[in-house]
């Protein structure tokens, strides 16, 4: 999977548009909030001539272009603003929000959304369906696995940017969308209608793997409350007779750095869980929470390419920290610290300011972590979920052909039956 491939959640409004957006992804990521808003200047000296032909741009378009009666100033504002941010380099993590998305992004980080609960991968040109969220709107339209959406209200998206596709899919609850699917097994063609609705979202999810005492235990997102609700999973997993575990992070895009630090520190003793360098060099550790239950279970963490952020700050942490194996491909790469500047009409601009390390010093941004043992999933065969063994027998789970999860459980030595 490559760089481009992101995932997304289509919940409220960009929900997984984050777009490390998270594999990802992903979401919103690691970042710091600065609520004031950015002071109006003057243009700087040294950007004249840039400022100059964004304005040369502008009014040969607002003159020339044959549909500029309904073309929208603002679009083209954000459009402009988005395109510099993208120049930047940093890609699928510095980015430009409008209020909508910005809105969105912080319903994400409290576990709240509204959409039709589907998580999507950008592929060969075309958004793809990973997998509808269980009990949500796009599972009960039939959505499935792989389909390809070819357009969203009758409006053709084949070779649009995920995120722009993602934005045609939001809405409010209660309103509709109609969806048009390729199923890529027969090439098949159908129109799907979803009503949009309040999504719950689990973020942590778990099942004690069939024919085995191994708890899989899956982190979707790094959103508010993520560190407690992994405590209470993994307790009511040990109570039902779990003696190792698997964390689960793949195609997790990120969330809060407070999160990341609470779930690595529940499985690491001491330490630091990363640390940070600022523009000018200076590094600051992050150092474990040493107050609080610790899990000492035997374990092993599951990364692919959509891991990311807050995901891959967790896994680099346990990986240093000679506290887990690693199984899977390496992580997306996205190793920035983010602070949030609102601009005056409440978008924002999500602006890299710190780069993160792992504990020992290792670079991510733009590299990601690489597993200790690289495993690669089969095509066509997606990751396997805690809410989908549930109903699987150990024959069923292995027919899945979930290559990842299997070698973790060989290496835990509890391969099912």
């Amino acid at each position: 999977m490559t760089k481009s491939r992101y995932r997304y959640l289509l919940l409220a409004a960009l929900i997984v548009a984050a777009l490390a957006l998270g594999t990802a992804s992903g979401v919103a990521l690691d970042r710091q909030v600065l609520s004031s808003f950015v002071p109006v200047k003057a243009m700087p000296t040294d950007a004249g001539p840039q400022f100059e032909l964004i304005s040369e741009a502008w009014n040969t378009i607002e003159h020339n272009y044959v549909g500029k009666a309904t073309a929208q100033p603002t679009l083209l504002g954000y459009g402009a603003i988005s395109g510099m941010v993208d120049a930047l380099g940093d890609t699928g993590h510095s980015r430009f929000l409008t209020p909508e998305m910005l809105r969105a992004e912080k319903e994400f980080t409290q576990g709240r959304f509204e959409g039709i609960g589907a998580e999507v991968q950008a592929k060969d040109g075309y958004v793809v369906i990973v997998a509808p969220l269980d009990g949500s709107p796009a599972m009960a339209a039939g959505v499935k696995p792989g389909d390809i959406i070819l357009k969203v209200d009758g409006q053709d998206v084949t070779g649009l940017p995920i995120d722009q596709v993602v934005q045609r899919i939001l809405g409010p609850a209660g309103t509709k969308v109609t969806i048009t699917l390729m199923d890529p097994t027969n090439q098949t063609t159908r129109d799907v209608t979803i009503v949009r609705a309040q999504i719950p979202i689990q973020n942590v999810t778990w099942q004690l793997l069939p024919g085995t005492k191994i708890a899989h235990v899956r982190v979707a997102a790094f959103s508010q409350g993520v560190g407690q609700e992994l405590r209470t999973a993994v307790a009511a997993a040990t109570a039902q007779g779990a003696t190792s575990l698997i964390l689960d992070l793949r195609n997790d895009p990120g969330g809060l750095l407070d999160e990341a630090v609470s779930v690595a520190s529940f499985f690491l003793k001491s330490g630091d869980v990363l640390q940070t360098r600022d523009a000018n060099g200076k590094t600051k550790a992050v150092r474990v929470t040493t107050s609080g239950a610790k899990c000492d279970l035997p374990m092993v963490v599951l990364i692919n390419n959509g891991t990311a952020s807050a995901a891959e700050i967790v896994a680099g942490a346990l990986q240093d920290g000679h506290r887990a194996t690693l199984v899977g491909e390496q992580t997306f790469g996205a190793g920035t610290v983010l602070n949030e500047f609102r601009l005056s009409d409440g978008s924002a601009i999500l602006l890299a300011t710190e780069e993160w390390l792992t504990p020992s010093g290792r670079e991510i941004w733009h590299k990601g972590i690489p597993p200790d043992t690289a495993v690669a999933l089969p095509s066509g065969v997606y990751p396997l979920r805690p809410l989908e063994e549930r109903s699987m027998s150990a024959a069923q789970l292995q027919q899945w052909n979930d290559t990842q999860l299997n070698v973790a459980m060989r290496l835990l030595g509890q391969a099912a039956p």
